[in-house]
């Protein structure tokens, strides 16, 4: 995993400026080096200037970037963020047609693919990218962005230069390109906050390529396509055959992914998702006479303070015992305390250069930090409730009937804090139906699909486009904080574009929530394990770390300076922090309550200081 960024502009010369520019180039690598710390590198043409930090994972000697391939008279340079993960298989097929290659990385078989058969090469690739590939022959530079959206990929014009980055803090490296934040940018923060829309930034003329997505620049133009949209088909597979191609999908892409020059490891809940990452994973190790390290995560003094309710029915320890013991891991118990989240919970937004999922967000980024310290690339069971249909949004009457997003369906909660004025200027219920109901429409239906069905493709879409966005940028910005690579295999597109047209009467047989994914799952796990009832990922209960956060959050309001202060009610504050919490009612999916409203807020206040925002 590393991190990219770069610039372009036809009318200009960066050669007859080198150092300049090159300087420039290194600030926006030195701006990102958390995502590759160990190396780094530039590339600069008269019109085109390319940055890359690299995290070793694939051919550790030779893979270099950027990489740059010239041949009569023709100049390529790439640089690429992400894994390859049907790298052999590609390079097998070039070899073939005669293509040489000087190192072992999917770096250059992307390239080596790129120049023989052009732009269109992209579609053969099953990975995790971020990709910027310069040609110098028909002076273009493309832009591409995995189908799915697991790595990051961000871009702004400033005059007539493209300025682009894995990171938004990257695009901040570069001259000219400033922090600001307009109305539709405080919208995107109270109203959809801690997702955001796709395709936007946040901060004002900060663009993001969208997952599928090609952009080609060149001396007169921009020209966005896609490589690769989900589509609706016709479902004619029996649930028998349905039952058998899922399990072939989630084993074929798991041990895809474990592709690796370094030892691997998996975060393991006791759930469902991740023991079968982990078995998978385990069980291929085993045959090579390896050990597979596993990972879990609590909080301390959880087992005191947990409380049982509905989204969250159980701890995860006694799985986790039973999942280690079947599989035959080297496993570790991590643990986070109430300092160590909050303490965590700038850092967090360091990372994802956004407000975000608060607790739930700092936490995992010091669980990544300590996974760091044993190994640097792990494997998650993340987005198989989006897939699969495994969130209660997927089942109850209330998403079918509430014309909003079925994770954050009344803006109530969002404005408890927020000063009256603001409320009436931002226009938030507006903003946010306008987003969902642009999702709606670009929801791909069949004409054959009952109400019913429509609805719940709709619901699959939307998580797919927000929700499932939203983890995976968690996951992507906390994991390369602390150089780490984690890999999402449930999020596969070939698994996606399957499990979204299989029926929900086979996706959750018998109304048995991701029932498909267990039933594909038999003989892999545990029956208590294989049939466990969903439970989130933890969070803590413990009443002192809302004590922690109420009183960051009176300092924050009383220091005149603060610039949150002009966008809070400090009445409601106060009075809100006096009230008992509510656990049982988030507002942003199953796990931000009150708690964490108090703790976002104290997120947003350190992003608008921090980073120096103009409003």
């Amino acid at each position: 995993m590393c991190g990219i960024a770069g610039f372009f502009n036809p009318y200009m010369d960066y050669k007859t400026e080198e150092l300049k520019w090159k300087h420039i180039l290194e600030e926006m690598n030195r701006a990102q080096k958390r995502r590759g710390p160990d190396d780094e590198g530039t590339y600069l043409s008269p019109i085109c200037a390319l940055a890359h930090v690299r995290l070793e994972i694939i051919d550790l000697k030779t893979g270099h970037q950027p990489m740059i391939r010239r041949t009569q008279g023709r100049e390529c340079a790439i640089v690429f963020n992400g894994e390859i993960y049907n790298m052999a298989e590609l390079k097998a097929e070039l070899i073939l047609e005669g293509a040489d290659f000087h190192t072992s990385s999917d770096t250059e078989v992307i390239l080596t693919g790129y120049m023989l058969h052009g732009k269109d090469y992209i579609k053969k690739l099953n990975g995790i990218f971020a990709i910027a590939l310069w040609d110098s022959v028909p002076q273009e530079l493309y832009l591409f962005r995995d189908r799915l959206g697991i790595k990051p990929l961000f871009y702004t014009m400033t005059g007539k230069t493209l300025v682009f980055s894995s990171e938004i803090k990257g695009l901040f490296a570069y001259p000219g390109v400033e922090p600001v934040l307009d109305t539709s940018g405080l919208c995107e923060v109270f109203a959809l906050g801690p997702a955001k829309s796709y395709g936007k930034g946040v901060f004002k003329d900060v663009l993001e390529v969208l997952p599928g997505q090609c952009i080609t620049f060149d001396r007169t133009s921009c020209t966005e396509e896609f490589y690769w949209k989900l589509e609706s088909r016709p479902h004619e597979d029996s649930m028998e055959k349905t039952i058998e191609k899922t399990a072939w999908l989630v084993e074929d892409a798991v041990k895809k992914q474990m592709l690796s020059d370094i030892p691997i490891s998996t975060f393991l809940s006791g759930g469902v998702d991740s023991s079968l990452v982990t078995a998978i994973c385990a069980r291929e190790l085993k045959k090579q006479g390896k050990l597979l390290n596993t990972f879990s995560f609590d909080f301390v003094g959880n087992n005191r303070y947990f409380q049982s309710n509905s989204f969250q029915p159980s701890q995860d320890r006694p799985y986790v015992d039973k999942m280690v013991e079947f599989a035959g891991t080297s496993h570790r118990y991590l643990e986070c305390s109430n300092q160590d989240q909050l303490d965590c919970l700038y850092k967090a937004v360091d990372a994802r250069d956004l407000p975000c999922m608060a607790d739930v967000e700092s936490s995992m980024l010091y669980f990544c930090s300590q996974v760091k310290d044993f190994n640097k690339v792990t494997m998650t069971g993340e987005c198989a409730d989006e897939i699969f249909g495994g969130y209660p949004w997927f089942h109850n009457k209330e998403a079918f009937e509430t014309d909003a997003f079925p994770w954050s369906r009344s803006m109530e909660p969002r404005q408890t804090l927020l000063d009256d004025s603001l409320i009436q200027d931002l226009h938030m219920e507006e903003y946010a139906h306008a987003a969902y109901e642009k999702t709606i429409h670009e929801t791909p239906l069949l004409a054959e699909d009952t109400p019913e069905e429509k609805r719940r493709r709709e619901i699959a879409w939307l998580n797919l486009r927000w929700f499932m966005v939203t983890l995976l940028d968690r996951m992507d910005r906390t994991s390369m904080y602390n150089g780490l690579e984690a890999r999402v295999p449930l999020a596969d597109h070939r698994i996606v574009e399957y499990i979204f047209n299989v029926p929900w009467q086979m996706k959750c047989p018998d109304g048995i929530v991701k029932g498909l994914l267990r039933h594909a799952g038999e003989g892999l796990l545990p029956k208590e394990i294989l049939w466990r009832k969903k439970s989130p990922y933890p969070k803590t209960y413990d009443p002192a770390y809302e004590n922690l956060l109420g009183d960051q959050l009176k300092e924050v309001l009383a220091d005149p300076n603060a610039p949150i202060r002009s966008l809070l009610d400090t009445k409601k504050v106060h009075a809100f922090m006096n009230s008992p919490s509510d656990y049982g009612k988030p507002w942003y999916g199953q796990l931000m309550a009150g708690p964490q409203m108090l703790a976002y807020m104290l997120q947003v206040n350190y992003w608008l200081d921090h980073y120096k925002i103009s409003l």
